[in-house]
């Protein structure tokens, strides 16, 4: 039999995607899976360039981080990292594919910010894909969406709290939601409502409590609840889906799984430090690293959260990773209504979540693949090229090692930061090897740069099945 030259062949190891898992083969060449094999299927007349031997390891979709902030100004701080360092950090944690969000400034025209954002991207080490924003009252949002769409982005996110920054009102929500049906994309929401976090903000100045220890009670869960219902209305009137991102609570996961039933195609999408950490935090000798909005929340409220993700109740995690400093975070602490808020977190999502869910038997190797890697790639117009190995699909592919046991430590990490928000904390499930079309760009806990390879993602119809 004539010897059949291929790039990489990945054997030993336990396949899994969102809808099967089994012993097998993966065969790879011009950065692309071309075929699986069962287990017992010889290779002998299989010529690679690279043997993988995945024995003992998980061999997963490389995983897809649905909402980072990278290189993002917000009011006088600027996120420390590029989509080179941002990047880097991602395959060392197990991510191939990030989607940034190219958020305007204020005045700036929301295409014009997804133009210098794309420019920006140039530099990513792995591939990605963006989301566009629109903030304020628009004028021409069909024209808007339709650029984005001819850009290749048809997911759009909304803000409803950060009066005269990001805010829109609702009828900016429906507007976007209509004009987004036309280009078989999605509304993506950040849902807390405006009136009830500023009241509350109010309160905190009036008690002394407006700084970082006092974070948990300037954005109270009753914010999310009311703008949540007030979005999913919206999307039930103009029948269209929408997806919420960093959801932190029980009650508003709930308000979407009973919009679903009612018919409306409506996503949640919670984070790891929403899943693990709680407002104690905020009691601590530096809370300010933990400020982020909506905040932290008690621990019965978070593992009420972690009983929604074991249901099946969540479509994704995703990092909302920003990477700010201690030093910046530190410097306008006294007041959480100026002080950056957002926490590092693209590198640690993926040993986190597998961690609290995998390793302590909450959730199925599957599961956990739907929720980091399929869904996020559905929901972002990018499956199956990404999200899934099969026959076709970009060859990224995560060896984690189950019984690989590491503590949590910033100096250990590739974010642009001095410090993580699970300094110290022990987890079991890590990268052993990460593969991004083909490269094998981490190993032997030893990332290796490919240079500046990355490539855009355009998006297609948004699957909202």
């Amino acid at each position: 039999m004539q010897r059949q030259p291929v790039d990489l062949i990945v054997e030993g190891g336990t396949v899994v995607t969102d809808a099967w898992s089994a012993p097998a083969t993966v065969v790879v060449s011009d950065g692309r899976v071309v075929s699986l094999l069962e287990e017992g299927v010889s290779t002998a007349e299989l010529e690679p360039d690279r043997r993988l031997d995945a024995t003992g390891l998980f061999v997963l979709p490389g995983a897809v981080d649905p909402h980072c902030h990278i290189a993002v100004p917000l009011g006088e701080f600027v996120t420390l990292d590029s989509f080179e360092t941002a990047s880097l950090a991602a395959l060392a944690g197990g991510t191939t594919t990030i989607v940034d969000f190219a958020i305007p400034t204020p005045g700036e025209h929301p295409l014009d910010a997804l133009r210098s954002k794309l420019v920006l991207g140039a530099e990513s080490r792995c591939d990605y894909a963006m989301h566009g924003c629109i903030a304020g009252t628009p004028t021409d949002v069909p024209g808007i969406v339709r650029g984005f769409a001819d850009a290749g982005v048809r997911t759009v996110k909304l803000f409803t709290t950060y009066r005269d920054e990001l805010m829109v009102g609702v009828d900016t929500v429906e507007r976007v939601m209509t004009a987004l049906q036309e280009v078989s994309g999605l509304t993506y929401v950040h849902a807390e409502d405006n009136d009830l976090v500023e009241s509350a903000q109010a309160r905190a100045v009036e008690s002394g409590r407006i700084d970082a220890h006092g974070m948990a009670g300037t954005r109270p869960m009753a914010a999310e609840e009311r703008a949540v219902a007030e979005v999913l209305a919206a999307a039930e009137r103009t029948g269209s889906p929408v997806y919420f991102v960093h959801q932190s609570t029980a009650g508003v996961v709930d308000l979407v799984v009973q919009a679903r039933l009612r018919g409306v195609p409506a996503f949640t999408e919670s984070c790891p430090h929403y899943l693990v950490l709680d407002e104690s935090a905020y009691s601590g000798e530096h809370p300010e690293r933990f400020v982020c909005c909506p905040p932290l929340r008690d621990r019965a409220t978070v593992e009420e959260l972690g009983q929604r993700l074991e249901r099946g109740f969540l479509g994704t995690v995703g990092s909302d990773h920003c990477c700010y400093d201690s030093k910046q975070k530190a410097l306008r602490s006294s007041d959480v209504r100026i002080m950056p808020n957002g926490l590092p977190g693209v590198e640690t999502r993926v040993p986190v979540i597998w961690d609290a869910f995998v390793a302590s038997g909450r959730i199925t190797p599957q599961r956990f693949v739907a929720l980091m890697s399929a869904n996020p790639a559905r929901l972002n117009g990018i499956y199956p090229r990404k999200g899934t190995i099969a026959p076709g699909s970009d060859a990224d592919l995560l060896l984690l090692d189950p019984s690989d046991t590491r503590v949590i430590r910033a100096q250990d990490m590739h974010m642009e930061t001095d410090y993580s928000p699970y300094e110290g904390r022990e987890v079991t499930g890590w990268p052993s090897v990460v593969v991004s079309r083909g490269r094998v760009v981490m190993e032997d806990r030893r990332l290796h740069d490919p240079g500046a390879v990355g490539v855009f993602l355009h998006a297609g119809p948004v699957t909202v099945e």
